[in-house]
């Protein structure tokens, strides 16, 4: 069983102290007379930044039934909350689980959550989540293009007769890949595209059975540091001048530099990146949110943030809604307004 499959499993979420009910939900337990209530995040696939981070804001935001005092050095989340992170193909399947409500919460791409609310762009053509809520913007995701070092791949136009994986379908990497693409005039059809997850690309690409592929994910990313390290792969830059008119046309994009070493042998990187946000459905509970939201900035989630992963030291409650066209949720806006990020 592999890593990814073992996490979705009903034994992860066992090991989680979470139960299956018939409906695929979290069964619903009592401690010592105590409701304990369960709150899932989706996130991403376990090969990018989403997934840790998610465990490190699960973490932040539980309090289970006898846990210690929060004054006392025990949790500081919400009392009686139990939160667990999930994998997840990506974006796109997290926000059409939030907006049918068969989960409770997710990371999605700030892109693909407005075009989702205002069913523009990827939902043109589908059903739009007029439903869908914001809890807060986290940090941002990072564009890469990750090539063999021995494929000849030193522009994105060299990709064209190349084995890429775009990533699956359902997610937010192949959404922007697409238009990165088309950015530089390579056509889907130029090139044999590939739909692994990031982990199974990453794979293929050490074993030479693929040149490149497409990860958006914080830097720096743990499979593209051991790609590297390795000396088997490289980082393709995105220059700004080739990108202007998908900044232009595509907002959500902002530049985005990767610092010199961050990557072995990697050089400062031009790039493109994309914020995350967490999302709920509009039917989410608005006391359970506030409290959610107000444990997540706490002191307390501070300390842990900071000690975790690297990209976690960016989630900050003054840049939480940083680029968000999308509403807030009521019990998140509440929390704003009382502590003056909203007027």
């Amino acid at each position: 069983m592999r890593r990814r499959d073992l996490l979705l499993s009903p034994f992860a979420l066992a090991a989680a102290g979470l139960a299956l009910a018939p409906s695929g939900r979290p069964a619903q337990a009592r401690v010592a007379g105590d409701e304990l209530r369960f709150f899932r995040i989706l996130t991403g696939s376990a090969a990018t930044t989403a997934f840790p981070i998610g465990t490190l804001v699960a973490s932040a935001i539980s309090n289970p039934a006898g846990s210690r005092p929060c004054d006392r050095g025990g949790s500081c989340g919400v009392p009686g909350l139990i939160a667990v992170a999930l994998t997840s193909p990506g974006s796109v399947a997290n926000i059409a689980a939030v907006a049918n409500e068969s989960i409770e919460s997710g990371f999605a791409q700030a892109d693909l959550v407005y075009s989702a609310y205002s069913g523009e762009g990827l939902y043109f053509r589908r059903a739009k989540q007029p439903n869908l809520r914001v809890i807060a913007n986290l940090y941002p995701e990072t564009v890469h293009l990750i090539a063999r070092r021995d494929s000849g791949i030193q522009d994105i136009r060299d990709l064209v007769g190349k084995r890429v994986s775009i990533d699956r379908a359902g997610s937010g990497t192949r959404f922007n890949a697409e238009i990165i693409l088309n950015a530089y005039g390579v056509r889907l059809s130029q090139i044999k595209a590939a739909e692994l997850d990031p982990g199974d690309a990453a794979d293929r690409l050490a074993a030479g059975e693929i040149d490149a592929f497409f990860l958006i994910a914080a830097y720096p990313a743990a499979v593209v540091a051991d790609l590297t390290q390795k000396g088997i792969a490289t980082v393709i830059p995105l220059a700004a001048r080739a990108i202007e008119a998908a900044l232009k046309r595509h907002r959500f994009f902002s530049r985005e530099v990767i610092a010199a070493n961050s990557y072995a042998g990697v050089p400062e990187t031009e790039t493109l990146s994309i914020g995350m946000q967490w999302v709920v459905s509009e039917t989410a509970n608005a006391e359970l949110i506030y409290d959610i939201v107000a444990a997540l900035w706490q002191p307390a989630s501070r300390k842990l943030l900071d000690g975790g992963h690297i990209k976690a030291q960016q989630i900050r409650r003054e840049t939480a809604l940083t680029g968000l066209s999308t509403p807030l949720h009521f019990g998140a806006e509440r929390y704003y307004r009382e502590v003056g990020l909203l007027s």
